[in-house]
């Protein structure tokens, strides 16, 4: 249960913005699972998974198949070098806009 709700239209726009705007899909070029990238620095990426990325990504399923299970916080080596691979290429822009 959220302890806030936002309700204003400004408090919306913001979350809008800071969750949604500049985000750019990205293709893993190992198993084409496909996120929402964001990167606000060179030391700063934002990835948002669906539920059919991750079932897509393979190195998930590989590590959820282990004995201790999946860490939710490790990324996926493959993924990452798609999202760098696409900043070099400048699909992915570096740099935040308006604070987001």
């Amino acid at each position: 249960m959220a302890s806030f709700v936002p309700t204003s239209e400004e408090t919306l726009a913001d979350l809008r913005r800071y969750t949604e705007e500049r985000l750019v899909e990205v293709a893993c070029m190992d198993c084409l699972a496909r996120v929402r990238v964001k990167k606000n620095s060179d030391h700063h990426t934002s990835v948002q998974w669906t539920g059919q990325s991750r079932s897509d990504c393979q190195e998930f399923q590989r590590r959820g198949e282990a004995p201790a299970g999946r860490d939710m916080h490790k990324p996926c080596p493959r993924l990452m070098a798609s999202i760098d691979g696409a900043v070099r290429d400048g699909v992915v822009p570096v740099g935040a806009h308006d604070g987001y």
